[in-house]
Order: structure tokens, then C-alpha cells, then sequence
């Protein structure tokens, strides 16, 4: 990159794929802001490990004045923002037959965390974002969403929904705020994450019957993140990666 280091401000970043994305992003010279709800002292070690730069911040996203005050904190910090990861999100894991178990809380919850936080965000970054793209480079949010999203499978059908919600907005936004801001998702299929942790009917799944004869490791997720990010041209794509899962 030239010019003055552009700012990352990556969601859910702690563990799993968004610390991989984090990792990435600040090995490839970005200033990352990492976020998660974690404690200030615990959040500040796990950022210091990834870069001397590097930046933590908590937030809930699921509380609207939380989410509004994410991206000043960021700004305060860094005095600018290039990219926005909507990483962050929240799973419901129970059987799509159970209807019983997707209860309006259950179904609240994923939308708050799943979908209004991250528009949240984009709302509340537009301006910083638009500003960086003044500078001759399209700014870029980045939606991590599901293949759970794009064929009728997943962890339970709550999660499932509110994930294609996130894909549709992410065409909506990429619609609305180009050529400035592009938008785009992933669609991870099983990650070996934390939150995949004793999910033994999808990692049997993956392993026995993807094409690739495993689950994804989150820094597979973070090249193609990465790919997306860098490219100042795509806007509006949902890039499926599960292994070629959806070929089965």
C-alpha cells in the first residue's frame, strides 16, 4: 500500500475468523482496530499480540448505543476508516424441525445481532467512509455471512434467515453507496472456529462429503477476505466458500 496506512476496523475479532481477518489485515500493512466484548485489559493483550498498532474496543451490537458508538471510538483512535468488517454475529443451534425452539426472543436476537448491528455500523461509518474514498480509492465494507444463507441449511432456520437477510442488504448497500463504498459478503460454510466447537454432525458432514474433505481454518476465510478487500472493483458479490459443499 502507498500513502498513509488505511484503518481496518474489523467486528468479533477476538477469536476465531475475525481474529484470522485481523491477523491478516495487519500482516498486510493495514492499521487494524479490532472490537469484541471482552474485557478493556483482556481486548488490549489479544490486540498487542497482533500488532503494536493495533487497537481494541468493546461494544455490544446488540445494544443500539453500543453500536452507534463503535465507529467514533474507532475514529477517535485512528482519525479514519477505509474498511468495515461486519464480522460479528451470533449462532442459534437447534434442529429446524423444532419450531417450538425458535422463540421471538431467538428470532429477535439473531436479527438485533445478525443484521441491524452491522447496518448500524455501515450507517454509522458512511461518512468516514466516504471520506477515505475522497482520497481516490473506493472505501469497502465487507459482510460475513453463510452458505447456511444460500441453500435452505444451517445451524438452526433463525440464523439461517437472518443471515440471508445480511447477503440481500449487502446487495441493497452495494446498490446504494457506490462507486464510493463497495459491499460485498462471504458465505463460509463450517470454519474450524471456537463456535464450531462440538458440532460433530457438520464436521462428520464436511469431512466425509465436501469435495475438499474438510471444514474451512479461519485463515482460508481471511486470504479471500483479504482478496476482497484489496480489489477496488467488486461490489455486491456473495462469495460462497464451503469446500464445495454446495455441489453435493
Amino acid at each position: 500500500m502507498t500513502g498513509p496506512a488505511r484503518v481496518a476496523l474489523v467486528t468479533g475479532s477476538t477469536s476465531g475468523l475475525g481474529l484470522a481477518i485481523a491477523r491478516r489485515l495487519a500482516a498486510e500493512g493495514f492499521v487494524v482496530a479490532t472490537h469484541g466484548r471482552r474485557s478493556a485489559e483482556d481486548g488490549l493483550a489479544m490486540a498487542r499480540a497482533i500488532g503494536e498498532a493495533v487497537t481494541y474496543h468493546r461494544a455490544d451490537l446488540a445494544d443500539e448505543a453500543d453500536a452507534r458508538a463503535l465507529v467514533p471510538s474507532v475514529l477517535a483512535a485512528h482519525g479514519r476508516l477505509d474498511v468495515l468488517v461486519n464480522n460479528a454475529g451470533e449462532v442459534a443451534r437447534f434442529p429446524h424441525s423444532d419450531l417450538q425452539a425458535a422463540t421471538p426472543s431467538v428470532w429477535r436476537r439473531m436479527f438485533d445481532v445478525n443484521v441491524v448491528g452491522p447496518w448500524l455500523l455501515v450507517a454509522e461509518a458512511e461518512a468516514a467512509l466516504r471520506a477515505s474514498a475522497a482520497g481516490g480509492r473506493p472505501a469497502c465494507v465487507l459482510n460475513i455471512g453463510t452458505h447456511a444463507a444460500v441453500r435452505p441449511k444451517g445451524s438452526s432456520i433463525p440464523y439461517a434467515a437472518s443471515k440471508a437477510a445480511l447477503h440481500h442488504v449487502t446487495k441493497l448497500l452495494a446498490l446504494t453507496l457506490g462507486p464510493a463504498i463497495r459491499v460485498n459478503a462471504l458465505a463460509p460454510g463450517l470454519i474450524e472456529t471456537p463456535m464450531a466447537e462440538g458440532w460433530q454432525a457438520a464436521y462428520d458432514l464436511w469431512n466425509q462429503k465436501s469435495p475438499m474433505r474438510r471444514p474451512a481454518q479461519p485463515e482460508d476465510i481471511a486470504e479471500m477476505a483479504l482478496a476482497l478487500i484489496r480489489n477496488d472493483y467488486v461490489t455486491g458479490e456473495i462469495v460462497l466458500m464451503d469446500g464445495g459443499m454446495n455441489l453435493t
